[in-house]
């Protein structure tokens, strides 16, 4: 047996009770001072629990209510007595279906009279069409024509002129030329006398015989004959000459005066077929305006006939029956989307359906359109449906002092099975968040505004550590920054810090 190094006490009973008091000694100044702080490991572990970190399921529950996607109560567009009603509450109905009619005789009879207005329009239309096109080609032939007896008249008149110039020049010729036979006739007559004055003593002597006497005697006679026929043909040429150039001038003063005139009636002519023209174009178009307005009214009758079958705007089932056959109905709710009828509503019509659920404002920030939901009824308590995000609201309500945002969830499955009105649950689905670091929400606090946790400093004692908070998911809040997985965070702070910080928070 070997031996203590400096040497086995001979008395080993006392050294150890001095050990002994020695630790406890050691063990209440330790003791005394964890008490003077926080508290003792043992109390960091009750009031402390360490950051986790983890993968969320994100999944929000709110509740919800199934509604129509699309819901109208059905009136006339105008007043009326139902004649006829073609379906019953439960009905599945199609767009366009006709689901009753409303009394249609004179809306009938408006639109035969209306047909007929547009018959007569267009007839007086297709007339005009024809015949002023017609009444044009006759004002224009008759300026042409008037043209043409222009064209004449000016024809006639150069001819005129002509002759005129062609008579002027022709007449005194004439009468020079008369003048001259006249002076000739003289100057053959004086030598016939001449010659038979100088025979006339040669007869009495017997020089020349009767014969030849009576010969001069007849030149003579002849001679004086030329000469009185010349003279009255130069006589008769100088007074015809002046009616014929005066028969020429009237000619000429007539040709004028017709050609003012056919220039004037030309002109008058040409007005009336510009105003024809004009009001052609005007006439025209009124009678096809008029024709429109009557196809108008024609297309207005129709539709008001229509309207007197009022019929499904879209697939749906009819959820109410308000009127019935004889019941005078009046046009207040065509397009109405309230819940109730009124008193005026034939039935009432509603599509699909879908689920509005509200959310806690502290949730929303985690949904967005296209999120799988889960869907569960008190009607079908071992049944599940699916759905879909389809509408986030933009604006909170507020109900009870509670902000919550109204989400519209599609059916993906259900449609045959659940009902308009039915209260459900509803889950919303989300990715799953990997190494998420979470603390209880508890620990979460506020100082000064800053949003952080308590985490326990060197002497344990809580101090405020400023963190960005995430997902709030019931008890767990996500921790994006600010702490690390394992850090100790306090859920309840002991006694004496409580009392510590009570103290400082107050001026």
């Amino acid at each position: 047996m070997q031996r203590p190094l400096f040497g086995a006490p001979k008395r080993p009973l006392p050294w150890i009770l001095g050990l002994l008091g020695a630790g406890i000694l050691a063990v209440g100044g330790l003791t005394y001072r964890l008490a003077q702080s926080s508290g003792a490991p043992s109390d960091l572990e009750k009031y402390t629990v360490a950051a986790t970190q983890e993968t969320l399921t994100v999944e929000i529950e709110a509740n919800g209510v199934v509604q129509p996607v699309q819901t109208v109560n059905i009136s006339p567009k105008t007043p009326g007595r139902i004649v006829g009603l073609f379906v019953e509450q439960g009905d599945r109905v199609q767009r366009g279906q006709r689901l009753a009619v409303m009394e249609n005789q004179e809306a009938f009879a408006d639109g035969m009279q209306s047909q007929a207005r547009l018959q007569e329009a267009v007839a007086r239309f297709r007339e005009a069409e024809m015949k002023i096109p017609t009444e044009l080609n006759q004002l224009q032939a008759e300026v042409n024509q008037a043209k043409t007896r222009i064209a004449q008249a000016r024809s006639q008149l150069q001819r005129s002129q002509a002759r005129l110039q062609e008579v002027q020049t022709r007449i005194p010729r004439d009468i020079d030329q008369l003048a001259a036979q006249a002076k000739a006739s003289e100057s053959r007559l004086k030598l016939a006398q001449s010659r038979v004055k100088r025979n006339q003593s040669l007869l009495e002597e017997g020089a020349i015989s009767q014969d030849r006497f009576d010969e001069l005697l007849n030149d003579f006679y002849t001679a004086q004959a030329d000469l009185a026929a010349a003279l009255q043909r130069l006589e008769q040429a100088k007074t015809t000459a002046s009616p014929e150039v005066g028969q020429i001038q009237q000619e000429i003063q007539q040709n004028q005066g017709a050609i003012l005139e056919a220039e004037q009636a030309l002109k008058g002519q040409e007005a009336a077929l510009q105003r024809r023209a004009a009001t052609a174009k005007a006439e025209l178009a009124s009678l096809k305006a008029g024709a429109e307005a009557a196809q108008a009214q024609l297309e207005r009758s129709k539709i008001q006939y229509r309207d007197t079958y009022i019929v499904a705007p879209f697939p749906g089932i009819v959820t109410q029956r308000f009127a019935s056959v004889g019941a005078f109905v009046t046009p207040t709710t065509t397009a109405s989307t309230t819940a109730s009828a009124t008193s005026t509503s034939i039935l009432s019509i509603a599509r699909g359906l879908e689920v509005v659920a509200k959310v806690p404002e502290v949730d929303v920030g985690a949904l967005r359109v296209g999120q799988p939901v889960i869907i569960q009824a008190d009607a079908y308590p071992n049944q599940s449906f699916q759905g879909k995000v389809t509408r986030v609201a933009p604006e909170a309500i507020v109900e009870n002092n509670v902000t919550s945002f109204e989400v519209v969830v599609a059916l993906v499955t259900g449609q045959d099975k659940l009902r308009s009105k039915m209260n459900v649950d509803v889950t919303f689905q989300g990715e799953p968040l990997n190494s998420a670091v979470t603390v209880p929400t508890v620990a979460i606090v506020t100082q000064n505004g800053e949003t952080g946790v308590m985490t326990p400093d060197e002497e344990n004692n809580p101090q405020f550590a400023p963190v960005t908070v995430g997902l709030v998911l019931d008890s767990k809040t996500q921790i994006l920054s600010g702490l690390e997985p394992g850090q100790r965070v306090f859920i309840d702070l002991p006694e004496a810090a409580r009392k510590k910080m009570e103290a400082e928070e107050k001026p």
